[in-house]
């Protein structure tokens, strides 16, 4: 692995030059950034793959959605449709993308949902279809520097730290590590439940050496598992089915509190198909007292019209997630509410 990233490392420097130059450009303001008179609050990452955004924005709704009218934007990827798209009731995950049909499956009924590639764009859209909308929350949307959010929430993953990691292709960074001090706050995710202070300190100082904003720390707290199938008791025998970024943490969660027998992964926002779901037909039909246990991502993929048959005889269950603050949540909380009020004057 030492020896491809060694190999990859002109390819990084030119990646880098790229992204610098781009950057730079906005710093400039020689390429245009729009800033809109509401609190737009972006959630990103410098690195590609999972770190937890979703968790995040969901977080975000939970906690300021009973006082704000809140839109979410994203740009809905893997979807098959283009453009601009608020969802509603006749949306699949095939013409939103995965995650912002997750989230409109679950707060349709209490926020705007919307995708579009252009955000520049897509948030006068929402406005003028939405006009009381107070807070837009822009899922995915560090690199897209086409809009100046009013706060920038970064995430990295605590198992591939951003000050560790290496611009693409030798590693997975969008940008340098010194896109960070973009953010106005850095949350390290997906932490393990025992993390000790010692350890806190040690990444934060790590982080410190690039940012001096404030930096969190938060954990996946896995909800009970839901079924969605066939209704049969879950006795502790599963079998794992992924399709997410990073299968590990939820492997080992899963390993941990059941008597995992079997795996079934897959790329990020992979597309099941009809092969795939009589894959899951048939391990079940072999083993009649295993369960299949899937993340909430899928779940909503899997939930899709042309799979509710094959789906009515798989003893399914998705396990729901939250993000939890190890320490000083509330302080993180209070901390956007004052950007949501300041941008508000």
């Amino acid at each position: 692995m030492a020896i491809i990233r060694i190999l990859l490392l002109p390819f990084a420097a030119l990646y880098h030059l790229i992204t610098t130059v781009r950057n730079r450009l906005y710093d400039l303001k020689l390429k245009p950034s729009v800033r809109f008179d509401l609190p737009v609050i972006g959630v990103g990452n410098l690195a590609v793959g999972g770190t937890g955004k979703t968790p995040m924005i969901e977080h975000l709704i939970r906690t300021f959605q009973p006082e704000y009218a809140i839109a979410t934007l994203s740009r809905g990827y893997g979807r098959a449709t283009k453009g601009v798209r608020i969802a509603n009731g006749h949306d699949t995950a095939s013409t939103l993308g995965d995650e912002p049909f997750q989230l409109y499956k679950k707060f349709g009924q209490k926020v705007i949902v919307a995708v579009g590639e252009e955000r520049a764009l897509a948030i006068p859209h929402i406005l003028d279809q939405f006009p009381t909308t107070q807070i837009i929350l822009l899922d995915d949307a560090f690199q897209h520097r086409a809009v100046t959010p009013s706060m920038n929430i970064m995430l990295t993953d605590h198992n591939n730290l951003f000050y560790r990691d290496f611009l693409m292709p030798a590693g997975r960074l969008r940008e340098s590590r010194n896109g960070a001090q973009r953010a106005d706050v850095i949350v390290v995710t997906k932490c393990p439940h025992d993390i000790s202070e010692e350890r806190m300190m040690e990444v934060e100082v790590s982080i410190r050496k690039l940012t001096s904003r404030p930096v969190f720390f938060t954990k996946v707290r896995y909800g009970d598992p839901v079924s969605i199938g066939k209704p049969q008791a879950l006795d502790g025998t599963v079998v794992l089915l992924s399709g997410i970024a990073n299968h590990k943490p939820l492997e080992e969660f899963v390993a941990t509190n059941y008597k995992l027998m079997k795996r079934v992964t897959y790329a990020d926002h992979h597309v099941y198909t009809q092969a795939d779901v009589r894959g899951l037909l048939n391990i079940v039909t072999a083993h009649p007292d295993w369960c299949i246990v899937t993340t909430e991502k899928d779940k909503v993929k899997l939930e899709a019209p042309e799979f509710r048959e094959l789906v009515a005889r798989i003893p399914l269950f998705y396990l729901p997630i939250e993000i939890e603050f190890i320490k000083n949540g509330k302080d993180f909380d209070e901390m956007v509410l004052n950007g949501i009020r300041h941008a508000h004057k």
